[in-house]
């Protein structure tokens, strides 16, 4: 029997006058007032942090405008710990959660080491192996591994044949470093977010309820980068992308993995030589949604 008081998820909810009700882990209401609820507390805390916390966080936006990385936090905690509340498996929320937070302090880690005025000017997974070949460690490369070695972990939750564990895991990786490239336009991220995320969530099941809190989490950001703000930075996005490549691997069967993992690297690839950006630019309806709720652009960028 169901414990008193508790309503099933996409049951109808009727609420007797002054009787208390909790709404069961995973329902829909319950994981949109949690995404919104923690992501807007946590927003409206942050500016009232010590300044010696804040001020690391300042950026030069595209349009010389300062913004707040502060989005990236708030996004790395909201999006783990709502996809751990709505998750049922007790395997894959405990994932969700490791893999969300380690990928977004991995994220902190490298917009504040790779800004410090001593940084290594390594950019892209040239640069970074680049520097390798020199003797130097980047604070990029740091990231990138550490987000592949944790989605290797947490790929345990979905699958126990090792090469398996590498498909996930490098699609986990993938997938935080392709919101990540996305980061360079205010609300670009974000978008690519919901719209990678939109056929997970329609999919149901435990995937669904995996995606739910980073979708809206997301969702409940993309007014303040839109309006500049604040910015993702790679905390954020790569936190966001990492619970995302989690939840679609969940998704799909063995062999679609392996095919998103090929597309994933591929655009790896293309992004070294690509400008992304450039080919949003060149496609109408993509492009059309990249610049939807953003203002103009200066002259000549």
């Amino acid at each position: 029997m169901r414990p008193r008081g508790v309503v099933a998820a996409g049951a109808p909810v009727q609420i007797a006058a002054g009787a208390p009700v909790q709404i069961a882990a995973g329902a829909p209401v319950q994981i949109a007032a949690g995404a919104a609820a923690l992501t807007h507390g946590l927003l409206a805390v942050g500016p009232r942090l010590p300044d010696r916390l804040l001020n690391p966080l300042q950026r030069t936006n595209y349009r010389g405008q300062t913004v707040t990385l502060l989005a990236g936090p708030v996004a790395a905690v909201s999006g783990s710990v709502t996809a751990y509340a709505a998750s049922e498996d007790v395997r894959l929320r405990r994932a969700a959660l490791a893999v969300g937070l380690c990928a977004g302090a991995l994220g902190l880690y490298d917009d504040l080491v790779g800004s410090a005025p001593n940084a290594l000017p390594a950019k892209g997974l040239r640069g970074h192996l680049g520097a390798l070949r020199s003797g130097r460690v980047s604070s990029g490369l740091v990231k990138l591994i550490g987000i592949a070695a944790a989605g290797v972990l947490a790929a345990g939750a979905l699958t126990e044949t090792p090469m398996e564990r590498l498909v996930v895991g490098g699609v986990v990786a993938g997938s935080a470093n392709l919101v990540n490239l996305l980061d360079l336009r205010p609300g670009r991220a974000l978008k690519a977010v919901l719209l990678l995320g939109s056929p997970v969530l329609a999919a149901r099941g435990a995937p669904a309820r995996l995606v739910a809190g980073p979708f809206l989490t997301a969702a409940a950001l993309l007014p303040d980068d839109l309006a500049e703000r604040t910015m993702l930075g790679d905390c954020g996005a790569n936190s966001l992308g990492a619970l995302l490549g989690l939840a679609a691997a969940a998704a799909c069967p063995r062999a679609a993995r392996v095919a998103l993992l090929a597309a994933l690297v591929t655009v790896t690839l293309v992004s070294e030589r690509v400008s992304l950006g450039a080919v949003l630019g060149r496609t109408p309806a993509l492009g059309a949604l990249d610049r939807w709720g953003r203002a103009a652009e200066p002259a000549g960028r």
